[in-house]
């Protein structure tokens, strides 16, 4: 058979360039020259050097698209499970967070709460969870709560709101974050209510909140609004607690330490 290699290889090239170009596969030329040698290093059969290169493209597909699903999420993308300290909180169950890693919640369309005071790492936590489910192929959008009603009662200015209510429904997984932070003021509570109705049973909500869930009826304004829509939030939800010592806290404490007081003069 036909070997590869040989003068006739430069002279193809700029006619595959463009054949590649036609089928948007132009990523194949990337490779092309080093999967060449390969395939006359070890001989490889015509089929064998195809899939190597039908390798490659995929690679580089799947790898665009993770780009593509990590820019539209807006996470961090220095917040990640490996560089999440689990030490620092040794009673956090790092078991049940690497189990969520999997995202079979968001397989099942079920919410996961996340839970604990101000500074024990549950917004990093939360961008490392969705970071792990763009991984998997999964749409995510992070957003606090309260950006997100503001987003929406702008909405109603011009005319925009079904649109926008539309950006938080459409994603596998939105991320809600700093839920009971601030008072929800009027039209929030609707608003928020709305998101969680549209989304039960159909894609899954993370939320981080420094308020115990027992608090959260009273963050609606509303009893029925919040009686409906916890009864949907909380559903077949997974719950993590985290309890512990403050990063911030640290944080701030060692900057006391490391800035010298001020000496008086005599």
């Amino acid at each position: 058979g036909r070997s590869f290699g040989g003068g006739a290889d430069v002279e193809l090239k700029p006619q595959l360039s463009h054949q590649l170009r036609q089928l948007r596969m132009s990523g194949v030329m990337e490779t092309l020259d080093a999967r060449n040698r390969q395939a006359i290093d070890g001989q490889w059969s015509y089929q064998e050097f195809l899939s190597r290169l039908l390798e490659d493209e995929t690679e580089r597909r799947a790898q665009k698209q993770l780009s593509m699903r990590l820019r539209r999420s807006t996470l961090n993308a220095t917040k990640t499970i490996e560089g999440f300290d689990f030490q620092f909180n040794p009673n956090l169950n790092r078991q049940q967070i690497l189990q969520l890693a999997a995202c079979e919640y968001l397989r099942e369309h079920r919410n996961l709460l996340i839970c604990g005071p101000t500074g024990v790492g549950k917004t990093h936590l939360a961008q490392a969870l969705g970071q792990e489910a763009a991984r998997q192929g999964f749409d995510v959008l992070f957003v606090s709560v309260q950006k997100m009603l503001q987003h929406l009662n702008g909405g109603r200015a011009d005319g925009s709101w079904e649109r926008r209510l539309g950006n938080y429904l459409r994603p596998d997984l939105l991320i809600l974050d700093d839920f009971g932070l601030k008072p929800i003021q009027p039209p929030g509570p609707e608003d928020l209510y709305d998101v969680i109705n549209e989304r039960y049973e159909r894609g899954s909500i993370l939320l981080t909140s420094n308020r115990a869930p027992n608090e959260w009826p009273d963050l609606f304004l509303d009893p029925l609004l919040a009686s409906a829509g916890l009864d949907r939030l909380l559903d077949r939800a997974e719950v993590v607690i985290i309890r512990g010592a403050s990063y911030r806290a640290q944080g701030r404490a060692r900057l006391t330490e490391e800035v010298p007081t001020a000496q008086k003069e005599p």
